[in-house]
């Protein structure tokens, strides 16, 4: 991972400073802070990742690769921790393809021997169909026709 990558979770922050420390092992502090590694994991399609910060009573078997998708945009609505209990409400919005679609879920952390695993959420998507002088759904501040519109 290259130092000076900047962070997919939006931070700000070069990767190897912000989620690319939990994906190397170390323990994500807060149900928020395991959120956005996942989020940058499946941005970095890192699948092993995912798997270990999934809480063992709901984790699947396996996760299948999704190159097909592009996670673009990370929103945090809210977050929230109790005891050994958290919740994190986001929005990450998603390509795949020429459609653009987000991901809304509030999710739902539990804490054991330390450690913050994803348990579970409750995820709608929606399609997004953005006009070509709106605001790009990535998030550059830039029109979508100047940004990302491959039509």
């Amino acid at each position: 991972m290259s130092p000076s990558r900047s962070c997919p979770c939006g931070s700000g922050q070069p990767l190897a400073r912000c989620c690319g420390r939990y994906h190397a092992g170390e323990p994500a502090p807060t149900p928020e802070a395991l959120m956005r590694s996942r989020y940058s994991a499946f941005a970095l399609d890192l699948t092993d990742y995912l798997l270990a910060s999934w809480h063992p009573d709901t984790r699947p078997a396996s996760l299948a690769p999704d190159q097909a998708t592009r996670w673009v945009a990370l929103e945090l609505l809210e977050s929230r921790e109790g005891g050994d209990e958290g919740v994190v409400h986001f929005r990450a919005t998603f390509r795949e393809g020429r459609r653009w679609a987000v991901l809304e879920e509030r999710s739902r952390f539990r804490r054991e021997a330390g450690r913050w695993y994803y348990l579970d959420g409750s995820p709608a998507v929606t399609r997004l169909r953005p006009g070509r002088n709106e605001a790009c759904p990535c998030g550059s501040g830039r029109k979508f026709k100047a940004c990302c519109d491959v039509g």
